[in-house]
């Protein structure tokens, strides 16, 4: 229904509709005009919605600081696990990947050639040269975060330190093209150009995700998005950056026995940091990294 000026704005301030989100609207509807995807409504969140999910991405941060700590050779991948799904209950939390669609454990430890949902287990052993990213996920209130690290264990050669940094300089690109009323796919351009500077290339088939009151929201987030395309950002928007780079091709493939496992195809390193953003009125906030 068509909202009056005088009316309640739809975003549950209690203020009228021409003092709250009247421009906002009108500058998406312009955009729309010209052929861009603009977010609903919905997607756009509350004051009251954005401290929910700083608290859940809190615990979050907490959780990955704690296996930054502790990680090393010679620890199991299900040793991780059991550190995050302590740490988060331990302050609360609730580990968003357990039982999300099947998926078993509390974390996803994706290993050298594992692109993500790596599932941890007692006979995967970290060892010397290794790169591992740990995916945390939390629900806290009912508000959900998500961010994930690389760790290089022990003496990792150069040309996998390299992948990790590329992947890691990723976000800081992408994260400068965040901006208001800008379409999605400056960011994912500026990210796939640094990631083919290197000579690395960009997982297409999976992305980022927009995340705050559930664990999997819209937008979807590519990569490989040309720039000047994909949804508009709009202050209020919370979703993840995490762009999967590959040392060798983007072709990947799934573990046929798990179901969930994703690895490079041709069997080169992969590398992938993850940050939860929020759209603010002049650029970008991290909210969990």
């Amino acid at each position: 229904m068509k909202i009056g000026r005088n009316d309640p704005c739809w975003c549950g301030s209690g203020q009228k509709y021409k003092k709250c989100h009247f421009e906002f609207d009108e500058r998406l509807e312009d955009l729309k005009s010209k052929g861009y995807k603009i977010p609903s409504h919905k997607l756009i969140k509350t004051p009251e919605q954005i401290e929910g999910i700083k608290a859940s991405a809190r615990i979050n941060i907490a959780v990955l600081d704690y296996v930054a700590e502790h990680i090393k050779a010679g620890i199991s991948t299900e040793e991780i696990n059991g550190w995050v799904d302590s740490v988060t209950r331990e302050m609360g939390g609730i580990p968003a990947p357990l039982n999300y669609e099947g998926f078993p454990k509390s974390v996803c430890t994706s290993l050298n050639d594992e692109v993500c949902h790596g599932i941890p287990a007692d006979d995967i052993i970290l060892k010397d040269g290794d790169i591992i990213n740990v995916d945390v996920s939390t629900i806290y209130n009912g508000y959900f975060s998500d961010s994930s690290r690389m760790f290089c264990i022990g003496n990792v050669s150069e040309d996998k330190n390299k992948l990790v940094d590329v992947a890691r300089e990723c976000l800081d690109v992408g994260l400068k093209e965040v901006k208001p009323f800008t379409p999605l796919g400056n960011m994912s351009n500026a990210i796939n150009e640094l990631a083919k500077s290197h000579g690395y290339s960009i997982v297409r088939e999976i992305g980022g995700h927009g995340c705050g009151l559930e664990f999997h929201e819209e937008p979807w987030v590519g990569y490989t998005l040309p720039a000047d395309t994909g949804m508009i950002l709009a202050p209020g928007m919370c979703f993840t950056i995490e762009p999967m780079v590959n040392m060798g091709k983007a072709d990947i493939v799934q573990d046929d026995e798990n179901g969930w496992t994703i690895y490079t195809e041709d069997g080169s390193p992969s590398a992938q940091w993850e940050i939860q953003v929020l759209v603010t009125e002049d650029g970008a906030e991290i909210i969990s990294y």
